[in-house]
């Protein structure tokens, strides 16, 4: 039987909330296999339970990195680059929109509203793997993001995040075959819905959960250890033939046509 060993990898987590957040569902298997994390959080209202998520990991640090500005990330590198020299692991699971946003027409979607949701949700896999870059491409790393059907297919009330989940995926893509010779994966999951913070802010989730469980060919909803352990797959060597992918983790719901 395999066993995934990330002992002396490094990994950096961005996304978590709490502890139904998928990325600490995905920090957390890390850490079982080994791996040395940092765990970001986006303002000061974050910072303590992600203080006390991390204080629960061996070698785990925390630090703001709010992915709006360049600085901060930047900073994030630095901290990284003091502590360990270099990054194998990346995992992005960032994601914003504002509510307002989230309801009504789509294409009624203010020009600032969509950008915002753009950049925060998509560009910054982007920024942030080019500002790592000089720490991910020393020992070659993989990247790993969180997506959602709506990137492939319409969802009543997930508007703009749709747009932005799209983008994330053919930046998965795109990154995947320029970063290739640098030794550098990137993949992509698209999850089912889970009771996260974030997927509360959908209107109408609660019954989405429902009729996923009832059609999906699994019969159920997934877990946010299921997105963990999926995650884990990807980022480790037992996935090193695999990069630019979107790997469904949806009980199936992806393969259904009505």
């Amino acid at each position: 039987m395999y066993q995934i060993d990330l002992r002396g990898k490094h990994a950096l987590v961005m996304g978590v909330a709490n502890h139904r957040s998928l990325s600490w569902a995905i920090a957390e298997c890390l850490a079982k296999a080994g791996a040395r994390l940092c765990l970001t959080y986006a303002s000061e209202r974050l910072k303590p339970a992600v203080e006390e998520l991390a204080a629960t990991l061996p070698h785990a640090f925390t630090a703001e990195c709010d992915v709006t500005k360049d600085y901060e990330i930047d900073e994030v590198r630095k901290k990284i680059e003091g502590r360990w020299g270099a990054l194998e692991i990346f995992a992005h699971g960032i994601a914003f929109a504002r509510k307002e946003d989230l309801e009504g027409s789509f294409v009624r979607t203010p020009r600032e509203g969509f950008q915002l949701a753009l950049d925060v949700s998509a560009y910054s896999l982007i920024n942030v793997t080019n500002r790592m870059l000089p720490l991910l491409e020393k020992n070659g790393a993989s990247i790993v993001s969180l997506s959602y059907l709506a990137a492939q297919r319409a969802i009543p009330n997930y508007n703009v995040m749709g747009s932005a989940k799209a983008v994330l995926e053919q930046a998965t893509r795109q990154m995947a075959y320029e970063l290739g010779p640098k030794g550098i994966r990137v993949n992509c999951i698209s999850a089912g819905p889970v009771n996260t913070l974030a997927a509360r802010g959908i209107r109408g989730f609660t019954d989405m959960l429902k009729e996923h469980s009832g059609a999906a060919p699994l019969e159920r909803n997934i877990t946010k250890e299921e997105v963990g352990t999926a995650a884990l797959f990807l980022l480790s060597d037992m996935a090193s033939g695999i990069t630019g992918t979107t790997l469904y983790v949806d009980a199936g719901w992806h393969i259904l046509g009505m």
